[in-house]
């Protein structure tokens, strides 16, 4: 087994942010948090603003640990892996992408819902950002199950490349139930 250690963390409600333990100060609550927090802290990729919740509270989540962290960003790096869990997949945008095309006398698909209805866009999002070539997994799995995400994430450094790894459980429900809690770990 890998020595690991979680050097930064963040959780995020739709009350609450807390990153490396420490509150941030929200004014907004639901949705609108993620929203205040990109106007606050990244307000540089207009892209934010058609993704879905999952995708949002994701991207901000990371941001935020990014920032943090003080590591140069927007270079190649090969060594760091994305890799989230989830119960629900991406069900939101499911849900909305399925009310767009249940009636068949106004029968529009719209690309921009159906791309969300993948949860991995996220990680996605995420390492195209940011330049990661590591891995980049979305797993979803029936319950939070730290001993899963431990085995996982012990294999993603099995490949001697990969040396840190942004991972955690991130859920999002619908606009107003969701909550991640997202790590920087490295070897």
């Amino acid at each position: 087994m890998n020595m690991k250690k979680a050097v930064h963390k963040i959780t995020i409600t739709t009350t609450d942010v807390v990153l490396d333990g420490k509150p941030l100060d929200v004014t907004c609550s639901g949705s609108s948090i993620l929203t205040e927090l990109y106007r606050k802290y990244v307000n540089d990729y207009p892209k934010y603003f058609k993704m879905d919740i999952l995708c949002k509270l994701g991207f901000i989540a990371t941001e935020l640990l990014l920032q943090t962290e003080g590591k140069v960003r927007f270079e190649p790096c090969e060594n760091r892996a994305v890799v989230f869990f989830n119960r629900s997949s991406s069900l939101h945008a499911d849900k909305s992408f399925e009310s767009n095309i249940s009636n068949r006398g106004n029968f529009y698909p719209s690309p921009a819902v159906f791309v969300y209805t993948l949860p991995n866009i996220v990680t996605g999002e995420i390492a195209i950002r940011n330049k990661y070539y590591g891995e980049t997994n979305f797993i979803v799995i029936e319950k939070r199950d730290e001993d899963v995400f431990e085995n996982i994430i012990d294999g993603v450094f099995t490949d001697n490349m990969t040396t840190s790894v942004v991972t955690g459980w991130l859920e999002a429900e619908s606009e107003a139930e969701f909550n991640a809690e997202i790590y920087i770990i490295e070897k």
